[in-house]
Formats: C-alpha cells, structure tokens, sequence
C-alpha cells in the first residue's frame, strides 16, 4: 500500500517511521508547511515532499492517507483524501466538532473507502491485559468502570493550538479525554447517557476546559465514573478500571503495569496480583514515551492494511471517531443545560 502522511510534527514523523518499516507499505508523500521537517520525517524513504498537502493528490500513486496535522485541518485533510479515493488514518480526535466529524464519515461512506482513527491506547498492552481478563470472565460479569486520564496543564503541550477550543475542539475532554472516552466505548460498549460538569477555573483558557467530571451509562448498562483533567499535579497519568462480580482489573499508564484482584464470589477471600512491564519502563527512561508510541502505530498499521482488507480488528473505525467526539459534546451539552443528555442526542 502506498501511503502519504500529512503533517509532519512528532507524531506524524512517528506515522512515518512505521510506514517505512512496514514490509506492506510504501511511504510516497510526505507533507507539512515546514519542508525541511516532512524532508526528515520522510527520511529513508522514497517519498515526495511538499509545502502544500493538496499536491500530494494532484499525482497518481497514493492509496492510503494518514492524517498527522492540527486537528482544525483535518475535516479538509481527510475530504481532500476521500475525494482523490485513498483510505484514511486521521489521529485522535476525528475534528474539531461533531458536525464535522459527521462530514468526514458520511463522505468516507459515500465514496467506499475505509476510515479509521489512531486511538492508539487501545494497543498500550496494560489495556490488551485488561480485555483479555474480561474476555475471560475472569472478574466475572462487568458491573461498572471507574477512567481517569490528566496530566498537569497547559505547560505540557507542544503547541498552543493543541489547548486552544476554537481549534481542539475544546479542553481536556477532546485532549487526553478523548482517549478514555474511547477506551469506554471499546471495553463496555457506546455510551448512551451522559451526566456531565466542565470547568475552566484553574487555566482559565477561553472554551477549553481543564477538569470534566461525569456519570455515564453504556448500551450495555454498564456505570461508568469518568475524569479527565488538566491539574493532574502528580504528572500523566491514565487509568481504566474494570469492576466485576467477583473482582477488578486496573489498567494504568504511566508507568504501565496492571492490578488484578479475584476472588470466587463477593465476600470471598481476594488474590491480588501484579502485572509489571519492566522492558517498558527501562526503554521509556532510555528513549522517552515515543517508543511506546511508535509500537502501538507500528500495530495500528498493521491492523488498518487488515481493515482495509475487510477483517475485523481493535482499530478504531469512523463510527468510534465520531462517537468519542458526541461523548465529549454530550459532557459540554450536560454542563449548559444542567440535565442528563441521551445519545443520539435528545
């Protein structure tokens, strides 16, 4: 598969790096506004490099796009890529609005091609132990989940457009939110019911919200007691938990490592267990969090070629795309209206 990357920053050169490593696929184009950086990030490639992301369609060649560039771009990005026939990666989150997102899915859908969205911690392998016990039953039947996902603010970003509403989207909900949104809807099925309050008090950046608290409910009936923050002092950090008839299961990052407790029924003596990702932690200390992040693209490419192919696999599709970005509307619609919001919207 021949494949173009647009946006060329750290997680598109990370994007890149996968490509080229791939035995299936051909990095071709790369595009960014800075030249020199989508010329770096292509490097040991054969790839075109251009200013302008639309020359990369004006060529034959391409089959597959995946889109790495300031979220207010992408809507034009993945259109422009649909309509020249490629498949489509677009990083979390979809777009910077519902509507938009929509947008995006129903031309993806009207053309035939495949769309999916890089909600890479579903790959972190502290979650792929998490499923696999539930999968099991090894906590028995799933009675409700506790997320939790933040790090300690503004001063953690990259770039300013990356906490800024008018282009996010908005606050820590479409940031580190937007995950965890997404690994509900993954483990316990789409949310339906959301119960939500957004705050701004502590940053006080206009439209972006730095703690957002809720109660939602899946299809499935699943609880769930959901955070995600912008005044994590303590640092990232992110946790999915899984509680059950008869026991829990902890996924967390960072550092990666999992808790599980057991027991044969309520009220029962408990096992506790560790499960430790010791390889994880000392490459991370060496060589940073990107590490971590180029193997789960590395298998989310994997899975979007098997996608494309027609297979069933973890990736996230359009549909989680959108419906990660309606949880996040629903939390701001709920804290407006000072009432519980139904999905579909009600």
């Amino acid at each position: 598969m021949r494949v173009a990357v647009l946006g060329a920053g750290v997680i598109g050169k990370l994007r890149c790096t996968t490509v080229v490593n791939n035995l299936k696929t051909e990095l071709v184009a790369v595009a960014d506004v800075d030249e020199e950086r989508a010329r770096a990030a292509g490097a040991g490639s054969v790839a075109r490099v251009s200013r302008d992301y639309r020359e990369v369609f004006d060529r034959a060649g391409v089959d597959a796009t995946i889109v790495c560039s300031p979220i207010h771009l992408h809507e034009e990005m993945c259109l422009a890529a649909i309509e020249a026939g490629c498949h489509v990666l677009c990083e979390k989150p979809l777009s910077n609005s519902l509507e938009s997102c929509r947008r995006i899915e129903d031309a993806a859908a009207s053309a035939g091609v495949t769309l999916a969205v890089g909600f890479n911690h579903r790959y972190y392998p502290s979650v792929k132990y998490l499923t696999d016990v539930l999968d099991s039953g090894g906590i028995g039947e799933l009675d409700h989940l506790r997320v939790f996902g933040g790090h300690d603010g503004t001063g953690s970003f990259r770039e300013e457009w990356m906490f800024q509403g008018p282009i996010s989207g908005g606050g820590t909900m479409m940031d580190v939110g937007i995950h965890m949104t997404d690994l509900v809807n993954y483990v316990a099925g789409e949310v339906v019911e959301v119960s939500g309050i957004a705050t701004g008090g502590v940053w006080k950046v206009e439209g972006s919200e730095d703690n957002a608290m809720a109660l939602m409910r899946t299809q499935r009936g699943v609880p769930v007691i959901f955070q995600a923050t912008w005044t994590e002092w303590k640092g990232y950090k992110i946790f999915l938990e899984a509680y059950g008839d008869r026991g829990m299961i902890r996924a967390h990052y960072a550092p990666m490592f999992n808790l599980l407790i057991t027991q044969e029924k309520a009220g029962a003596r408990r096992k506790r267990s560790f499960k430790f990702y010791p390889e994880i932690i000392v490459r991370e200390k060496l060589r940073g969090w990107e590490s971590t992040t180029r193997r789960t693209f590395a298998e989310e490419l994997d899975d979007f070629l098997k996608m494309v192919g027609g297979e069933r696999v973890p990736l996230a599709d359009g549909r989680a795309g959108v419906h990660a970005v309606e949880v996040a509307e629903a939390v701001y619609r709920s804290t407006r209206e000072h009432r519980t919001i139904n999905l579909p919207f009600d």
